[in-house]
């Protein structure tokens, strides 16, 4: 689990990726996607979203702002599945390249500059996790299939 101080989830998201994957790093002048679910215990999903709403989306906002991250979209599902397969959230985050994903030292400005009270985020982000029953990361690539 994340704790405050620590590399934030996208950072260890990205390097996560870079060292699964069999062929080497994808290459640092194309997009790197990750794709992020959380399984929130059971009535909490919605002080979940929330919590992003108010502490991590920002974040991801000026990281868009900045270019270091083309696009981010969130989906839930519209069903319920079973326990073991279930997630309640899943953020797509399309980053600029493979380096810039790695890269935690924006990140954390923005975070600086974005949330003064250091205490109340951390306290907030920390709460986030505590909510989590699950969380995983998963680097994709595209595949083409007109080849």
């Amino acid at each position: 689990m994340w704790r405050p101080g620590e590399p934030s989830e996208l950072v260890a998201a990205a390097a996560v990726g870079l060292t699964a994957w069999a062929d080497g790093p994808p290459a640092g002048d194309r997009p790197f996607t990750i794709e992020c679910y959380y399984r929130a215990r059971w009535g909490r999903a919605d002080e979940f979203i929330r919590l992003i709403r108010k502490n991590h989306w920002p974040v991801l906002k000026a990281l868009k702002e900045k270019g270091r991250i083309l696009s981010v979209s969130a989906a839930k599902p519209r069903y319920h599945t079973a326990e073991d397969g279930r997630w309640d959230y899943q953020v797509t985050i399309v980053f600029k390249d493979a380096l810039v994903a790695t890269d935690p030292s924006v990140e954390e400005a923005v975070k600086k500059q974005l949330f003064p009270d250091v205490d109340t985020f951390k306290k907030e982000e920390q709460r986030r996790f505590e909510i989590l029953q699950a969380h995983w990361d998963l680097p994709v690539e595209d595949v083409a299939l007109d080849e």
